[in-house]
């Protein structure tokens, strides 16, 4: 642990500025040098914080305003950052981006929530002498948040880095930190839902290794690691309490074609008092023993061919769901758990629990942030409106005219628009991804409903 600190917030004046190769290439180079860097994504995301949980050695932590109430958020940044060296925050959108007027869920608010400097990605593509009204701009924007320094991204070469580092400093007070020039192998794979998954990239270590010596060879980490140093350090949260009751075994789906899972929610199984068991839906030929089964978000789009092929799998998977194991299927697992998966003209047998059909599309069909609101068939019910988000490509077909749904949509798309979590026996699927948190203890609640259905079973 060093004696001081650093804590900063990458963030950009736009989208696909490329400040995801930045960050990861930050927390990368900052770990080779033996940091404990502590990573954090804004907003709903599973990818990004995949890389820079790869690339840190840590898992990333998701801060989002949608699902966590202020104050929860100030207190999980303390709790994972207390220990660490570095805390980097990586931004979604620009900085002064939100969805209101007001911008109370932007990255500058969440700088300003944390105390946090702010690191500026700058595309700089195209750009000289405009480079500097853009930064002022930004400056004067909110003088309520700092901006510690700019790495300028994509250069277009060694003239193009003079010519922009003359018109900053001459133009402002910002100090360029560093400038990347643009490589195309460092660029990360894209497919519909974003970055390629690193639990997918056989070559994700090569990939983080190669951004982390460009990044070690083009910012000046010294220079960053003194403009981000923090004021006084961390406070933890006391500890959280011990599981109460019996433990019980919950299977997680873990492998290339499911990985959506947030740190904090695993975490907060073991809370519960749960045991993950993960298994491979692509190679597994046989459950393991288990009181319940997570099955959560990803591509199964992509590995639907895989997924038919290990038919002994999908057999016991049904026979299980179909017995009265309790199940929770997030998007991805709830394309699996359909009786087909279709996308670009092919269609291939699933598990076949949820008596409908996925059908992937080429453009979203639910998007962004969802609200819920329970119903009387939710089986492990919390009561209150359920913040969330969703991005799905796919739609859900055929289903029975009665199908049985725990969730009204009150904002976003869900299963049909107006319904989300099908509900059959103990198994809830829905497109909704759940974050749990105090105000929606999803995890505390599931394993409390395995726990309940583990007794009964073991009664009878």
């Amino acid at each position: 642990m060093i004696a001081t600190p650093s804590r900063l917030l990458v963030s950009a004046a736009h989208k696909s500025s490329g400040k995801t190769t930045v960050a990861l290439g930050l927390a990368a180079a900052l770990a080779r040098r033996g940091l404990a860097v502590q990573s954090f994504k804004k907003g709903p995301d599973y990818i990004d914080p995949l890389w820079l949980g790869a690339a840190s050695g840590r898992a990333c932590r998701n801060l989002d305003f949608h699902v966590t109430p202020r104050e929860e958020l100030v207190r999980e940044f303390a709790r994972h950052g207390a220990a660490a060296d570095v805390c980097l925050v990586e931004g979604n959108k620009g900085l002064y981006d939100g969805l209101d007027l007001q911008g109370t869920n932007s990255n500058a608010a969440l700088a300003r929530l944390l105390g946090l400097p702010v690191v500026l990605a700058l595309d700089a593509r195209g750009m000289t002498r405009g480079i500097a009204p853009l930064i002022l701009g930004y400056q004067a924007f909110d003088r309520s948040i700092a901006i510690a320094g700019v790495v300028l991204n994509r250069l277009g070469g060694s003239r193009h880095e003079a010519k922009l580092r003359a018109v900053i400093e001459h133009y402002t007070d910002v100090p360029v930190l560093g400038a990347v020039h643009e490589d195309p192998r460092l660029v990360i794979a894209e497919r519909h839902l974003g970055l390629m998954p690193a639990n997918e990239a056989a070559a994700a270590q090569a990939r983080i290794a190669a951004i982390a010596a460009t990044v070690e060879a083009q910012v000046d980490l010294d220079r960053l690691l003194a403009a981000t140093r923090a004021a006084a350090p961390l406070e933890p949260p006391a500890p959280l309490p011990a599981p109460a009751g019996r433990r019980v075994r919950i299977g997680i789906a873990r492998d290339r074609a499911f990985g959506f899972h947030y740190a904090d929610d695993l975490d907060a199984f073991a809370r519960a008092g749960a045991t993950l068991v993960p298994f491979d839906t692509l190679r597994d030929a046989r459950l393991p023993k288990v009181d319940g089964l997570f099955l959560c978000g990803g591509f199964p789009e992509c590995f639907m061919a895989e997924l038919e092929a290990n038919a002994p799998l999908r057999a016991a998977l049904r026979r299980a769901i179909e017995a009265g194991l309790p199940t929770y299927a997030e998007c991805g697992g709830l394309m699996y758990l359909a009786r087909s998966l279709a996308w670009r003209g092919e269609r291939r047998e699933m598990v076949g629990a949820i008596p409908g059909d996925a059908v992937m599309h080429d453009r979203p069909v639910g998007r962004g942030y969802v609200r819920l609101a329970e119903t009387a068939a939710h089986p492990w019910p919390g009561g209150a409106p359920v913040a969330c988000h969703e991005f799905h490509y796919s739609s859900l077909e055929n289903l029975a005219p009665g199908t049985a749904f725990a969730y009204r949509v009150e904002r976003g798309h869900g299963t049909d628009g107006a319904h989300d979590g099908l509900v059959r026996g103990n198994l809830l699927a829905s497109y909704a991804h759940l974050r749990s948190t105090g105000a929606c203890d999803w995890v505390g609640r599931f394993t409390a409903f395995v726990r309940g259905a583990a007794y009964r079973a073991r009664a009878a």
